[in-house]
């Protein structure tokens, strides 16, 4: 049996390395190929693991073989092809290869190539796009307090990112509006460092309230990355005066508290008494203003002063002193006696109206009794002295047409 000569399979060899290497620079696509390898595009941050597969329609035992960006050969069917643990196999069947990246560097983006050993060979790309995450953002500009009508700038800044990555800014929970991102590419890396500034003016609202930096990035989920530090404002003293008791009484013990509300806290009370000096026996104490002993004598508008390295601030009570509780106390013997008086007062008054009532109804009484007898003694007149009953029915008749001149009233 003969052989064929070693030059004879070295030109075979170059023959079929030549048609290999001409179809994946034609990348030539059969439409409806069963044989024709199908592929995705992959997008993984840095460290992260992508997943590449590689399937057919149909298979005719030709082996599948998956290469790197430098067209290394990765896997060709089952087999190991490069010494790269962070490479390992998924799946491997007649119609499927699929291999899986751990560990994901920058270094890994680019296009991957799946490779079917038919004849012509088909070939398909897959491109790996590594996302570089954003480094935690770091916010400098609060080192020193700000003093209340004072401006403030703040700087946020975040490295690493790719593509760069967008700041936002927060107080609380409302977002605020800074200047656009400066973004600055980092040499012999495709990273991006950027920046972000914000001013503000700060009120007094202000202090101790959370300043935040957040990351925006298709790397991250929302909120992964922000920086928080609170404003420290610097402001005069608010002051509000505090009463012991609502209602002071006369006699009795009773102070009055300064409270000054500011940044640094107060360093100084003075009191004071609108139209007067303070009542001798008042006595201030700092932040107090005590009274051994309320008198009416003591009421007055009360004035506090606090100060602090920043300014100072006042404010203002009026004490209206309420007489004594025991001065309000009625004598029980008073109050029986003057509700005694106003019974019988009230009693005698019922009695004359009643008297008066009843005296005018015995009045009414015996006129209209009288005035009805007399009406009586008017219809009979004219059948007294009759001698029969012709006689008088013709009596009354005249008597009825003589009265006719006289008028009754009845009341």
């Amino acid at each position: 049996m003969a052989f064929p000569s070693a030059p004879s399979v070295l030109w075979s060899v170059s023959v079929l390395t030549a048609l290999f290497a001409a179809e994946v620079r034609s990348n030539i696509v059969y439409d409806d190929d069963p044989y024709q390898p199908v592929t995705s595009d992959e997008t993984v941050s840095v460290g992260g693991t992508v997943t590449l597969t590689c399937r057919v329609s149909e298979s005719d035992n030709s082996s599948l073989q998956w290469s790197n960006t430098a067209q290394q050969t990765l896997y060709f069917g089952e087999k190991r092809a490069l010494r790269d643990n962070r490479i390992q196999l998924h799946r491997s069947t007649s119609t499927e290869l699929s291999i899986t990246i751990a560990d994901v560097q920058l270094s890994d983006e680019g296009e991957y190539t799946c490779s079917i050993f038919t004849m012509p060979v088909r070939t398909a790309r897959a491109t790996v796009t590594v996302l570089g995450v954003p480094g935690k953002p770091q916010i400098s500009g609060f080192e020193k307090e700000v003093q209340e009508g004072h401006i403030v700038t703040l700087t946020c800044t975040s490295a690493g990112s790719k593509p760069p990555a967008r700041l936002r800014w927060y107080r609380g929970d409302q977002e605020l509006e800074g200047r656009p991102d400066v973004v600055e590419s980092v040499p012999d890396d495709p990273t991006y460092n950027v920046s972000s500034e914000i001013t503000l003016e700060v009120s007094r609202s202000d202090h101790n309230a959370p300043i935040t930096c957040a990351v925006d990035h298709p790397s991250l989920a929302p909120g992964d990355k922000r920086s928080e530090q609170a404003l420290r404002v610097l402001y005069s003293p608010a002051v509000e005066i505090l009463p012991e008791s609502d209602l002071p009484r006369e006699g009795e013990k009773f102070h009055l508290q300064c409270l000054g509300n500011s940044n640094p806290e107060p360093h100084s009370y003075t009191w004071m008494k609108k139209d007067g000096e303070l009542p001798p026996l008042s006595k201030a104490d700092g932040a107090f203003l005590r009274f051994e002993m309320l008198n009416k004598s003591d009421n007055g508008v009360y004035v506090c002063e606090a100060v602090n390295k920043i300014g100072m601030g006042q404010g203002e009570y009026t004490l209206l002193v309420q007489e004594d509780a025991a001065d309000n106390v009625a004598d029980p013997t008073a109050m029986s006696t003057s509700s005694g008086v106003d019974h019988a007062v009230i009693g005698g008054v019922v009695a004359v109206i009643v008297f008066i009532l009843l005296c005018l109804l015995i009045v009414l009484g015996r006129y209209l009794i009288r005035h009805k007898g007399t009406y009586l003694t008017h219809e009979a007149k004219g059948s007294d002295d009759a001698p029969d009953a012709d006689t008088a029915i013709i009596n009354a008749e005249g008597g009825h047409s003589g009265a006719e001149d006289k008028k009754e009233y009845f009341i």
